[in-house]
């Protein structure tokens, strides 16, 4: 099947190149992100490749659709940059990669735990500068911590697994109480109590209407003063604007980011010459309890090939007319 795969960097290019040695389908890479403004790049290719900050509205759907797209796949776990409406509207089939390697989010999100907390990115740049003062580098003890993790699906689980065995004490907030995390000793509470208790706060929820902005004015008052809050999921769960006045006022004494609720003008991009107009992107850099990485919590070998097997599977199980497993239902 002809496929045109948007929003490629080189390392999408290496790992789909090699697992469609079995699949052989006919991969077009276009480096722009798909949008209403490139959708005719699409025109007469079966299928589509996306990926994060891709942007799948109506009126790309609508392009798509007349240029003769019938499939959607997308390389990510998330599928919130689809309009799943108006692509069930316009017949179109959509498939993701569920599970990628869940180990790499949740290794990511205790590192920005550790580096925060024990400020290894500020002692790092103050050695290269030849200034091995530790005055301002102080941590504390994640032993008998109380970490509060929101939303204990594969990714919450194994950070609570992990944060089990560094002795932290284990808060959780989910419908959908996890055995895995029960059996650790995870107590669950409502958000607020949650919140009260928690010295540092990780957000492993997937973004949905009922979770924007989970993290805003309202919830952030409720933080136990100083806390840490991670966020390795989705920006839109937290209201930048808000942790901002968190980090100003000290109820937020620490965050550390992965994504945000801005980034699709920003992550993956080299804007190294560029000015960057985003002030509030620009005044979260000035905090120095503040560490922000480039959406890279996914990123190890492992699971680009995980998302490359499973994407050209999907893409398989779809040019044979058969059942694809990680098909989306439309909303």
């Amino acid at each position: 099947m002809q496929v045109a795969v948007f929003n490629t960097k080189p390392y999408d290019r290496q790992f789909l190149t090699a697992a469609n040695q079995t699949h052989r389908h006919e991969l077009t890479f276009l480096e722009p992100r798909l949008n209403r403004a490139t959708s005719l790049l699409a025109h007469g290719f079966p299928a589509v490749c996306v990926f994060i900050n891709d942007v799948l509205d109506r009126p790309t759907l609508e392009v798509l659709k007349a240029g003769g797209t019938q499939f959607i796949a997308t390389r990510s776990a998330g599928f919130n940059h689809i309009d799943l409406k108006t692509a069930a509207e316009l017949d179109f089939a959509v498939v993701r990669v569920p599970a990628y390697s869940p180990y790499a989010v949740a290794d990511h999100t205790v590192g920005l735990m550790l580096s925060l907390n024990r400020k290894i990115h500020r002692a790092y740049n103050r050695v290269r500068e030849g200034n091995f003062s530790i005055e301002g580098l102080m941590g504390f003890d994640l032993h008998s911590a109380t970490v509060g993790v929101v939303g204990t699906g594969k990714i919450g689980a194994l950070v609570a697994k992990a944060l089990h065995g560094m002795g932290c004490r284990l808060l959780g907030f989910d419908p959908y109480p996890n055995p895995d995390c029960l059996a650790l000793g995870m107590d669950y509470l409502p958000l607020p109590e949650l919140l009260r208790q928690s010295d540092i706060v990780t957000l492993h929820c997937p973004l949905t209407p009922e979770s924007h902005h989970l993290i805003g004015e309202e919830t952030i008052a409720h933080l136990k003063p100083g806390a840490m809050l991670i966020n390795t999921s989705r920006g839109a769960l937290i209201d930048t604007q808000a942790a901002i006045d968190g980090l100003k006022s000290g109820q937020i004494g620490y965050l550390g980011l992965d994504v945000y609720e801005q980034e699709e003008a920003l992550f993956f991009e080299n804007l190294s010459e560029e000015v960057i107009a985003d002030d509030v992107f620009q005044r979260l850099l000035t905090f120095p309890n503040v560490l922000i990485t480039s959406h890279q919590a996914f990123f190890t070998r492992n699971a680009l090939i995980n998302i490359a097997e499973t994407t050209l599977a999907n893409l398989t199980d779809l040019a044979a007319g058969r059942p694809c497993p990680n098909a989306i239902a439309a909303r």
